[in-house]
C-alpha cells in the first residue's frame, strides 16, 4: 500500500464525470492518480476486471495509458477496448461483469476539453462518490497489486447486440452524421448490416471536429445533416455527439425533432408492449410529453435533470425509457437501461418501419406549443443556487403552482417557466412554454421580473424561441 497524496484541480470534479481543459486543470498525472484512486474503490469491493475506452480527441491515448496504469497497479485486469463510444464502454462493462468501466471522453466540449465518465459494478460513478474520490487522492492511500492490461476487440458483439432488437426485414432512407466523433467507425460496421439506404457523413474520428461542434442539441450543428436529409430525399437524419450518448434527429422535411418529441415517439413503441409503464423525462421537458405519456396509458414521471440521476432512477421504479432534453435517451425496454444513442437509433428507425408512419408525420399529430430554447444566463458560480432558493422561496410564498425537484418549474397563466442552476456550469438555465405567442412573452417577463428581485440585472430573454 502507497501513501502519496493528489489533489485534482478542483474544478474537474464533476457533478456526473471528470472534465477539465488539457495542460491546465487536467493532466496525465490526474489521469494516472484517478486509476489508481478507482482501482483501490473497486478492489475493497472484490473488483477483479476493469473495461476502458477513449474517444477520438488527440488527448485521449495519452490520459487513456495512464488511466489503465493506474488501474492495473492495484492489482484489477484492465480490458482496454480502444476507440469507441461510450455506450459500448457501458455495454463490455456489463457483458462482462466487469467491476470498473471509464471512458476517456470529453463528450460534446471544445478539443481543448477531456475528461472520464465511470460506472462501478454497472451503476452510475456520479455526485458523492466523485467527491469522495477527489478526498481519497488526496490522502493517496492506494493499494498495489499485480494486474495486467490487454487489448480486447468489442465492437463486433456490440454492433450485434444492438441488432438483434431490429426487427424488420427493410430498412430507411437515412442520412447519419457521427460528427467526426468516436462513433464513426463503430457506426459504419453497423450500417453494413441493417437494411436501408444509408448516407454518413463526418465519419472520419477527428478531435479538431472540423465539420461542426460535436453537440447535436444545437440547431446549427445540424444544417449540414438537414441539408443532406433534404437534397437525398432521405426519411430522416441521425446525429450523435462526440461520444454518441447524445442522439439529434431531423425529419423528411428538415425539421429538429427535440429530445422531448423523440421520446413522446419511442414511449408509442414501448407503452405498446409495456402498458402502464412509468416513463422519466427531465424537468425541461414539453409539458406535451408528460401528456402524450397519459394518453398513451404510461405514467409520466418528471425528474431532475442529469443523465446519472435518471439512470438511477429508471433502476430503482423499473421504468422501460426515459430521456433529457440534452438528447441523452435510455432504453431499459429490451436493453440495459443506459444512454445509448446508437441503439436508440436502431430502435427508432425499426418503429418507424413497422409503424409505416413517417416521423414527420408522428411530429405533426403531436399538439403544437411555442416554447423557448434552454437559455443560459452567466452568473458567479458561488451565487447560482442561492439566486435559485431566493425565487423558489418568493413563488412558493405567492402559492403558485411549483414543482421543485430540480430549481423551479412554475405553471401559470396557460404554460410554465423553468429556473434552475446548472450543475456543470456557471449559469442560470430557463426555459418558458405556452400555447401562444403573448402568453410566451408574459411568462418571459415573470421570469425577468423573478430574476430582478434576485440580484440579476440586464436579462435579456427576448428573441428566443424553440421548437
Amino acid at each position: 500500500m502507497s501513501v502519496k497524496g493528489h489533489r485534482f484541480h478542483p474544478s474537474i470534479l464533476r457533478e456526473y464525470d471528470i472534465r477539465g481543459t488539457v495542460g491546465r486543470t487536467l493532466t496525465t498525472s490526474d489521469a494516472l492518480a484517478l486509476g489508481r484512486t478507482l482501482g483501490t474503490i473497486s478492489v475493497a469491493a472484490g473488483g477483479r476486471v476493469a473495461v476502458v475506452g477513449y474517444d477520438g480527441r488527440h488527448s485521449s491515448p495519452m490520459l487513456e495509458e495512464e488511466l489503465c496504469r493506474g488501474l492495473a497497479s492495484c492489482g484489477l485486469f484492465v480490458l482496454r477496448i480502444g476507440l469507441c463510444p461510450t455506450p459500448m464502454v457501458y455495454f463490455a462493462a456489463r457483458v462482462l461483469n466487469a467491476s470498473v468501466g471509464v471512458m476517456v471522453t470529453g463528450s460534446h466540449n471544445p478539443p481543448e476539453y477531456n475528461g472520464f465518465k465511470m460506472v462501478l459494478n454497472n451503476k452510475p460513478f456520479y455526485g458523492d462518490n466523485i467527491t469522495r474520490l477527489g478526498e481519497q487522492a488526496v490522502r493517496g492511500v492506494w493499494v498495489s497489486g499485480t494486474g495486467g492490461v490487454v487489448d480486447v476487440e468489442a465492437s463486433d458483439a456490440y454492433v450485434a447486440r444492438m441488432l438483434n432488437d431490429y426487427t424488420s426485414k427493410k430498412g430507411l432512407r437515412v442520412a447519419w452524421d457521427p460528427g467526426n466523433g468516436s462513433a464513426g467507425n463503430v457506426l459504419i460496421k453497423m450500417l453494413r448490416r441493417m437494411p436501408g439506404d444509408h448516407t454518413v457523413i463526418n465519419e472520419k474520428v477527428d478531435g479538431s471536429f472540423p465539420a461542426h461542434h460535436p453537440d447535436p442539441t444545437v440547431e446549427k450543428n445540424l444544417e449540414q445533416l438537414r441539408d443532406i436529409v433534404l437534397s437525398e430525399n432521405c426519411d430522416l437524419g441521425i446525429a450523435f455527439d462526440g461520444d454518441a450518448d447524445r442522439i439529434g434527429v431531423i425529419d423528411g422535411k428538415g425539421r429538429v425533432i427535440w429530445g422531448d418529441q423523440l421520446l413522446a415517439i419511442l414511449a408509442r413503441d414501448v407503452l405498446a408492449t409495456t402498458p402502464g409503464a412509468p416513463i422519466i423525462a427531465d424537468v425541461k421537458a414539453s409539458q406535451v410529453l408528460f401528456d402524450e405519456i397519459a394518453r398513451l396509458g404510461g405514467k409520466p414521471e418528471m425528474s431532475p435533470t442529469g443523465h446519472s440521476i435518471i439512470k438511477s432512477r429508471m433502476a430503482k421504479i423499473s421504468s422501460p425509457l426515459a430521456g433529457e432534453m440534452s438528447g441523452h435517451i435510455f432504453m431499459a425496454d429490451k436493453y440495459y437501461g443506459y444512454d445509448d444513442a446508437l441503439y436508440v437509433a436502431v430502435r427508432l428507425v425499426d418503429y418507424l418501419v413497422r409503424s409505416g408512419e413517417t416521423i414527420a408525420d408522428i411530429r405533426d399529430s403531436l399538439p403544437e406549443m411555442i416554447n423557448t430554447p434552454e437559455i443560459r444566463i452567466e452568473v458567479p458560480d458561488e451565487e447560482k443556487f442561492d439566486i435559485v432558493e431566493q425565487v423558489k422561496t418568493r413563488v412558493k410564498s405567492a402559492e403558485l403552482d411549483v414543482n421543485d425537484i430540480d430549481g423551479v418549474r412554475v405553471n401559470e397563466g396557460g404554460g410554465w417557466w423553468l429556473l434552475r442552476a446548472s450543475n456543470t456550469q456557471n449559469c442560470l438555465v430557463v426555459r418558458c412554454e405556452a400555447t401562444d405567442q403573448d402568453v410566451l412573452e408574459t411568462l418571459k417577463s415573470r421570469v425577468c421580473e423573478e430574476l430582478e428581485k434576485a440580484g440579476v440585472e440586464n436579462v435579456d430573454l427576448e428573441n428566443s424561441v424553440g421548437h
